[in-house]
């Protein structure tokens, strides 16, 4: 089968390679999936440059979310041939091959309201969202929440679960374009960081309270305008760091603003707590089947597109999730 694998650190089109390797074999409790769709993270390029806090062994494959095809079931583990999941395959041999083999205990079933590029986005940002505004944020209808990077993959799924969640959505974008798309998703405001003042919009739109949730995957100057434009008890969800630079809070600031900064790395509650991670997958689906949630894809691409797919989504041209397809190879 083909599958592509990094032999060294870098950026991700110059060191992922696309190659033939032998067939996996299910083991025991695993399951054997086809790939139908596998969703690009920004983390698939921290993989490649080596900056991820997880580090597997060379050679690997990225690729860290898929919606797949249940082939072949090991030893002791359940699973219906020709069912359709989510899962996350496990590093070193992620989800960008034609085939991988998946814990069957950890494998979800697809959504049917969702096609196989939506499915494949669904699990790992819309927990991250599910979870940063509602688990630590405690997010309540009426607040406003202000969302950064409000056009990618991440920001929209945060835009859509606000919404869902009655909230005031203000989001937060570099471009045109991509302001034109975060209207469609829902936005009461879309702001351009490239044209308008943040801080200044924000607190214009809220009669000078700021906002009550902040949603931050970018860090950096994203952050400290958040600190600026934050209500009085509110709460800034920092959820990762896409512009590059990891902030340095002020706590004293924090202090004198009576407002609260909340870590979410979600790939935890996996381990801390799974009861949730189900019961926020239930209500996922839930939301899908209502048409409330949709994840935003930016572009199918082939199999043999995936390097470039995720250099892009690295340098942030893209808008929505870039999705690996494999069965477009077929059907070009």
């Amino acid at each position: 089968m083909k599958a592509w694998r990094v032999h060294e650190n870098g950026e991700p089109r110059e060191v992922m390679r696309l190659e033939e390797v032998p067939d996996p074999q299910p083991g025991p409790g695993q399951l054997l999936l086809r790939v139908r769709a596998a969703n690009v993270n920004f983390p698939d390029a921290l993989l490649c440059r080596g900056q991820y806090q997880v580090r597997p062994p060379f050679p690997f494959t990225p690729g860290v979310e898929i919606c797949g095809e249940v082939l072949e079931a090991g030893e002791g583990a359940s699973g219906q041939a020709g069912a359709r999941v989510l899962a996350q395959p496990p590093l070193p041999d992620g989800g960008f091959a034609e085939r991988v083999l998946v814990d069957a205990a950890a494998v979800r079933p697809a959504p049917d309201a969702l096609d196989d590029a939506e499915a494949a986005a669904l699990h790992i940002g819309y927990q991250t969202g599910w979870f940063g505004l509602h688990r630590r944020a405690r997010i309540q209808a009426g607040e406003t929440l202000l969302v950064h990077a409000a056009s990618g993959g991440v920001g929209s799924a945060a835009v859509q679960l606000g919404k869902a969640a009655g909230a005031r959505v203000i989001g937060v974008v570099g471009g045109s374009d991509k302001a034109a798309v975060a209207r469609e998703l829902g936005c009461d405001l879309v702001l351009d960081r490239r044209t308008d003042d943040i801080v200044a919009a924000v607190k214009e739109a809220t009669g000078g309270r700021g906002a009550d949730v902040v949603y931050d995957p970018v860090g950096g100057e994203a952050y400290a305008k958040s600190v600026k434009c934050v209500a009085f008890e509110g709460r800034i969800v920092v959820v990762g760091f896409a512009s590059g630079t990891v902030p340095t809070p002020g706590l004293n600031h924090a202090l004198v603003k009576n407002y609260t900064i909340l870590g979410l790395h979600w790939g935890l509650y996996n381990t801390k707590d799974p009861a949730a991670v189900d019961a926020c997958h239930e209500e996922l689906a839930k939301l899908a089947a209502q048409g409330v949630i949709k994840p935003l894809i930016g572009g199918r691409v082939p199999l043999s597109g995936a390097a470039e797919a995720v250099q892009r989504v690295f340098d942030g041209t893209t808008t929505g999730r870039l999705v690996v397809v494999p069965g477009l190879e077929d059907a070009s």
